[in-house]
């Protein structure tokens, strides 16, 4: 008996792969959106969002998944660094889907959608549509358009002025940069490299419908929607039941200890080179081609990327990208050029204006930087007293 229901289901499942018309679905069937617990890569660090759809009578569950990626594909990583990250509609049985949280001890819950018959067919139809290898692939945003802002878009794309996205539950609204920190430690590596990466379009306020953008918001966003004034959502369930992961943050090992350090550092070899009226050449070209490198990376995210989070980016204020042709000037001359003093200062009034930028809320800054800018700003000050000399 057991083989006969097998082979059945494997007969379905072939016929529902192969043609490109998507099956009827019976009155039991149900859409449903299912969330997944944040992990501990960096990649699954704000949780993941896809959508199931079951139906007993003809042997049908599936999930239909927005946030397929392969790191085998032609220049994966220069397309993450210019923008054009391609992300991909998958579709895959839920068991399979399961095994991974499984695994990983990730918990998942399920929110199933008060559609009827006929919206259950047509949400199916365009699951399959977009299935189609010509229509899977999509130019995936990390903020606006990955597998969890979808959910808002195909929402509204479906049912439109029907569909009602209810923000009376969010204590404030925040800004992208609030929202991402919500997940991600501030002293970390990680989120010192986004806070460093995005420019000032992420610290607007984003939207109610934009929240979803993360999982967990788009999970509590579908328990406050409405459809035709009547709730979408059907009823919850947890599916896994595990506890959420979290991560201990070793104080050696995150930014600000190093920058700390730096800063430490700094002011001792600072204090011997004025004791000795000397200037440390390696010092101050670390310091000044880093910094540059830096301010020509963030540029180049900046006018050279299709990214739409990382323009407008004062960091190179400090990370100023002129640095890294100034560095080699300072290493190989023994005595600072005429030009050098009002450029020191010119560099400390960039600084200055950084924090009037941050103070006012033009784009908010990570605060694991301050270290490094009261070193730049230490050595700038010693710069400008030993040109004089």
């Amino acid at each position: 008996m057991k083989q006969r229901i097998f082979f059945f289901s494997l007969l379905l499942l072939v016929g529902f792969q192969s043609f490109s018309q998507a099956p009827e679905l019976s009155e039991k069937s149900q859409i449903s959106l299912l969330t997944c617990a944040a992990g501990d890569e960096l990649y699954y660090a704000f949780g993941h969002s896809a959508f199931r759809v079951q139906d007993p009578e003809l042997g049908i569950d599936v999930v239909y998944n927005y946030g397929t990626f392969d790191f085998n594909q032609p220049n994966f990583y220069l397309n993450f660094v210019k923008g054009r990250m391609i992300y991909s509609l998958s579709r895959r049985s839920f068991e399979a889907f399961l095994y991974e949280y499984e695994l990983e001890k990730r918990w998942v819950k399920e929110q199933i959608l008060d559609l009827t018959l006929e919206e259950r067919n047509e949400l199916l139809a365009f699951f399959e549509e977009n299935y189609l290898p010509q229509n899977r692939d999509y130019l995936y945003d990390p903020l606006l358009n990955n597998c969890s802002s979808i959910t808002g878009t195909i929402l509204k794309e479906q049912y439109g002025d029907a569909i009602e996205f209810d923000g009376s539950y969010l204590d404030e609204q925040y800004s992208f940069r609030q929202l991402v920190r919500q997940f991600l430690n501030v002293n970390s590596w990680s989120m010192f490299g986004i806070d460093l990466a995005f420019g000032s379009r992420v610290d607007r306020t984003a939207t109610v419908q934009e929240h979803m953008f993360l999982p967990y918001y788009a999970m509590i966003q579908i328990r406050h929607t409405t459809k035709d004034g009547k709730p979408l959502l059907k009823r919850e369930r947890v599916i896994l039941d595990y506890q959420e992961h979290t991560k201990q943050n070793f104080l050696p090992l995150s930014p600000l200890f190093w920058f700390i350090l730096l800063l430490v550092f700094t002011g001792i070899v600072t204090y011997f080179d004025y004791q000795h009226k000397a200037r440390s050449k390696w010092l101050d070209f670390s310091l000044f081609f880093i910094t540059g490198l830096i301010g020509l990376f963030l540029l180049f995210l900046w006018f050279a990327t299709d990214h739409t989070s990382t323009p407008y980016n004062y960091n190179v204020l400090w990370a100023f990208p002129l640095n890294a042709v100034v560095a080699f000037i300072l290493v190989f001359e023994n005595k600072l050029p005429e030009w050098s003093a009002k450029y020191m200062y010119s560099m400390l009034g960039l600084v200055g204006l950084m924090l009037i930028l941050w103070i006012f809320g033009v784009q908010i800054f990570s605060p694991v930087v301050i270290p490094v800018l009261l070193t730049l700003a230490m050595r700038y000050v010693y710069l400008i007293r030993y040109s004089k000399l």
